[in-house]
């Protein structure tokens, strides 16, 4: 099969101990994003396997409808809004998903967290110029950072993720409050954490406000402006799961405003982030490229399941796909394609 791989902005995936899986194949790797339908279009026409990472491209019905000779799409880890599955399915293109993992994300958000109450990157830059024990040239903002033990760690959403930094607090003394579906809030407290009365007790009673929720119809905006006016001066928000989790320009002017004081991102409504964007210019943002799960162990896990379904699919036995019923055409395709 003709197999491309997107967006590895790295070159990283050559690397992996799994790329060998796809030996016999034809695989191309691009480390640059195309940009807009028809780029896309010409880039992807050849191929008959795409391998996604993550959401890095989306794909709707109008770019999925220029690809005549796609049989399969291969997503690492689970596909979420930027597949239109419905148009993918109608074409007669299979979708098959791989697994992923809650650890990287986890310690990534961990780390954001201590590294921005304690100011570390300022501090280390600071120091690279000279300076010694300066979080900033600024007297008003030249202030001390502080430690997490005793202080209220909110988490909307109790899932892998979720729980997997309530253990990090826990461990270092944090007393956890948690937001959520019904469900979340019941397991939080079976946890022995405890559950917010409200959603104004959870957004006024944090010092560090953390997001583990998916993106969905239903989510897509749901912290506003109000929820985010209620934190404290010294609050700190933590978006490592999706930007537009929060309404649009929200937190942007919230951290103009002094509520919450900091924020730490790794998420962005446009991807990569443009260096004109104003969160790279405020002084209280700490902000990463969306490493999430841009790290070894999660590397060799999601490909190694994304490369063996095109295996799997160009032999006729593919097990994880999202649209089974298009499991007879794709495998027509998948056998003229080897």
């Amino acid at each position: 099969m003709k197999i491309a791989i997107l967006d590895d902005y790295q070159d990283a995936v050559r690397g992996l101990d799994c790329f060998k899986l796809v030996s016999d194949h034809e695989v191309k790797v691009f480390n640059n994003s195309a940009r807009g339908l028809g780029q896309l279009a010409i880039r992807l026409a050849p191929f008959d396997a795409l391998v996604l990472i993550r959401e890095r491209t989306a794909f709707n019905r109008a770019l999925l409808a220029k690809l005549p000779n796609l049989k399969l799409i291969s997503q690492t880890g689970k596909v979420a809004g930027h597949i239109d599955v419905v148009a993918a399915s109608e074409l007669g293109i299979a979708i098959a998903e791989g697994v992923g993992s809650p650890v990287a994300p986890a310690e990534l958000t961990w780390a954001l967290i201590m590294a921005a109450q304690r100011k570390i990157l300022p501090y280390a830059q600071h120091l690279q110029e000279g300076l010694w024990q300066t979080s900033s040239i600024e007297p008003a903002r030249n202030t001390l950072g502080s430690v997490l033990k005793g202080r209220t760690l909110a988490i909307w959403g109790y899932g892998k993720i979720g729980q997997m930094i309530a253990g990090y607090g826990r461990a270092f003394g944090m007393q956890i409050l948690v937001w959520g579906s019904e469900a979340s809030r019941a397991a939080a407290v079976a946890a022995g954490d405890k559950a917010a009365a409200s959603r104004e007790e959870f957004f006024e009673a944090a010092d560090v406000l953390s997001l583990h929720l998916r993106l969905a119809p239903a989510t897509r905006g749901l912290v506003t402006a109000e929820d985010l006016a209620r934190m404290k001066p010294g609050a700190l928000f933590v978006n490592t799961s999706r930007a537009e989790l929060v309404a649009d320009g929200a937190l942007e002017a919230a951290l103009q405003q002094g509520r919450p004081g900091a924020a730490a991102l790794d998420v962005f409504a446009e991807e990569p982030l443009p260096p004109t964007s104003i969160l790279l210019k405020l002084p209280n943002v700490l902000a990463t490229p969306h490493l999430g799960y841009v790290e070894q162990d999660s590397y060799e896990l999601y490909f190694r399941y994304a490369l063996q379904n095109i295996v799997d699919f160009a032999q006729g036995n593919c097990t994880r796909l999202l649209n089974p019923e298009v499991l007879a055409h794709a495998r027509q395709g998948g056998s003229q394609g080897g």
